[in-house]
């Protein structure tokens, strides 16, 4: 009987313990460097993103198609840039990032191809970074039209 309330107790503890939101870590304190050393640190020694554009519009597709595009950008701060991950807000959003430093004064280039397909609309997707700036996320978008080919209209979607 003891072992069934011991086995119990460590039970209902670990379940309390997943909790929600609250119990996990947030990424902007991990990758912030305020919160490395306890020591602010002087914003204008960061690394920094300025791009040519964020928000890249692929006008208007058919269905199907895979358009591909490029975000320039500058590292305009004075220390080295690491961008250690780029997602896309859904599977059909690909992005390709450097994954070398991008020295201060430098220019980098994201790399992101969209596939239509099982796709009707308006789109906007995004695409996150995670860098060692601060705020520590960057997104930039990509938006167009994209449309149903004639006949195709009433077939389901692959969303």
């Amino acid at each position: 009987m003891k072992k069934i309330l011991i086995a119990i107790t460590i039970f209902s503890s670990l379940i309390a313990c997943k909790g929600g939101d609250e119990a996990e870590i947030s990424s902007s304190i991990i990758g912030n460097p305020n919160t490395a050393s306890g020591e602010p640190v002087d914003k204008d020694l960061l690394p920094f993103f300025d791009f040519v554009e964020e928000v890249v519009n692929f006008g208007t597709i058919t269905q199907g198609e895979v358009v591909s595009t490029a975000f320039k950008f500058k590292n305009a701060g004075k220390s080295d840039l690491i961008i250690s991950s780029a997602q896309g807000s859904c599977g059909c959003t690909v992005p390709e990032w450097p994954k070398e430093p991008i020295k201060p004064g430098e220019e980098g280039i994201i790399k992101v191809s969209f596939n239509s397909s099982g796709k009707q609309g308006m789109q906007n997707k995004t695409i996150t970074l995670v860098a060692n700036t601060v705020p520590n996320t960057k997104v930039i978008a990509l938006k167009g039209d994209v449309l149903v080919p004639k006949g195709k209209e009433n077939e389901p979607l692959n969303e």
